[in-house]
């Protein structure tokens, strides 16, 4: 009988702690909405910071290095285009042998992938190709 009280007793405690108070929801919206904005500046102001890039390059029978890529978005809120990848070319010793820029003239939504080639004639002796984002726009909804 007495696990049966303590039973209900905590019941009721937990069904009047619940609010369905209209006010409470309102205050929730404004508190998930200012927390959206925050994010979406932090993302803004760093893009280097959600966008990856993966790739791998091989040469072609007129010489050049044709470099395979994606940049992935992994922000939540933030959509960047126009993206800056920085391509080093190291040679075998691991020597940096020349610095190129491209740019991705691309639309990348949250969560989104896209691809890209390129091609170059990479100095002699380039043994691989490494990639970086530097930069990117944001696109204004």
């Amino acid at each position: 009988m007495k696990k049966l009280s303590v039973i209900l007793f905590t019941s009721a405690v937990l069904f009047s702690c619940s609010s369905n108070d209209p006010k409470n929801a309102v205050s929730e919206k404004e508190n998930y909405e200012k927390t959206k904005e925050n994010l979406a500046d932090k993302e803004k102001k760093d893009p280097q910071n959600f966008l990856t890039v993966t790739g791998h390059d091989k040469h072609n029978l007129l010489g050049q290095t044709v470099v395979k890529g994606t940049i992935t978005n992994k922000a939540t809120v933030a959509v960047y285009k126009d993206v800056d990848v920085k391509l080093d070319f190291y040679s075998k010793t691991g020597t940096l042998l020349e610095t190129d820029k491209e740019t991705v003239f691309e639309v990348i939504g949250p969560g989104q992938s896209k691809n890209f080639k390129t091609k170059y004639f990479a100095p002699k002796g380039t043994d691989s190709v490494a990639l970086a984002v530097t930069a990117a726009k944001n696109v204004e909804k």
